[in-house]
């Protein structure tokens, strides 16, 4: 499930880099040119409102799928407070008592 919301996620990424590298500049130099009276679909205008819309579906639908996959991926997690202090009585191994101390190699002393 998670590799198919992970997928869906890229798409939806990648979807929304394209309309929004699409969308005019807001100094409108690079925009759709001409001055049409039209405000259908085609015209500057509601090309503009056309790819505004879908970039901000497309920004819902990716925080959507981020959400999805923050609670797949807490599902199997112990749910602790990170407040309280860890029990003193765990089952976490004790150190092993210390042997004696290695003995290195003998150097002989300056007389």
């Amino acid at each position: 499930m998670q590799t198919v919301l992970v997928f869906i996620e890229l798409i939806i990424a990648v979807a929304m880099v394209i309309f929004i590298l699409l969308q005019r500049s807001e100094g409108g130099a690079l925009g759709i040119g001409g001055g049409s009276t039209m405000g259908g679909l085609f015209s500057p205008r509601g090309a503009g409102d056309t790819l505004t819309r879908t970039t901000a579906i497309l920004a819902l639908l990716f925080f959507v799928v981020c959400l999805a996959l923050n609670l797949l991926a807490l599902r199997g997690v112990n749910q602790g407070s990170i407040l309280t202090a860890p029990e003193a009585n765990s089952a976490a191994p004790k150190p092993a008592t210390p042997g004696p101390a290695p003995i290195g190699p003998s150097v002989p002393k300056p007389q």
